[in-house]
């Protein structure tokens, strides 16, 4: 009873997100400053895992080609498959929930522990569209960070490749442009939209609806991160069944 009434309160979040807007000029400050802490500051961290986790995945595959009959260029291919399909729209995503998800549940929290909330209800300004629609709409441009961290980690498999003697500079890129199809960096993109959506709705809720004090807030965030972790992680399998079947 208690999953439903949450999946109750968060679908009314939902509907009034959208309700008694803020005024454009200030929502507009809003979202750009949501995009600047929520995208732009999360290029870093992101950028920097996953040029490693590219060279991971490369020298992974280079030392299982025990079989000299498998062309070196299969380094490239399977390292430009396991970044656009699932490294950079689900791995990322999940490291986004701990780093973008705690952010957002903490700094809720703390507005409503310290009656901020209450403040602008009383002003007449709808809390809900104050606080969360900027952090949905900055997280619409998550696709944009997605398609930097597939470059760079592609990137990282070439630098650890080539330069670890594993594979020749031209059958990389021969892997990397091997049986290409776009659609699938298309549903990599559709995923990343998703997930943007989850990443700034249940931290959200989560931070919104808490009650309590400062210790609670550290809780909230937990909670937050265990669920949007599970919410992206069933998301994937969904809409992989769809998208790719």
């Amino acid at each position: 009873m208690r999953f439903i009434r949450h999946i109750g309160l968060y679908v009314i979040m939902l509907f009034g997100v959208f309700r008694r807007p803020t005024k454009p000029i200030v929502l507009k400050e809003l979202i750009l400053k949501e995009i600047d802490d929520l995208i732009i500051g999360s290029l870093w961290i992101t950028g920097f895992i996953s040029l490693f986790m590219g060279a991971v995945v490369a020298l992974q595959t280079s030392l299982n080609l025990d079989n000299p009959l498998i062309p070196k260029s299969l380094i490239g291919f399977a390292t430009r498959q396991s970044i656009i399909l699932e490294f950079a729209p689900t791995f990322i995503s999940v490291i986004m929930a701990g780093k973008v998800g705690s952010y957002i549940t903490s700094s809720i929290g703390t507005m409503r522990v310290t009656e901020q909330i209450d403040a602008l209800e009383v002003m007449g300004i709808n809390p809900l569209n104050y606080l969360i629609f900027p952090k949905i709409i900055a997280l619409l441009f998550y696709p944009f960070l997605i398609a930097i961290i597939m470059f760079v980690g592609i990137l990282g498999g070439y630098l650890a490749a080539v330069y670890g003697n594993l594979v020749s500079s031209e059958e990389f890129i021969m892997g990397v442009q091997d049986t290409f199809i776009p659609y699938h960096v298309a549903y990599a993109f559709i995923k990343t939209m998703v997930f943007g959506i989850i990443l700034a709705t249940i931290p959200s809720y989560h931070g919104y609806y808490m009650k309590g004090g400062a210790l609670e807030v550290g809780k909230a965030s937990t909670t937050s991160f265990v669920w949007t972790c599970v919410a992206i992680i069933v998301a994937n399998y969904l809409l992989t069944q769809i998208l790719l079947s």
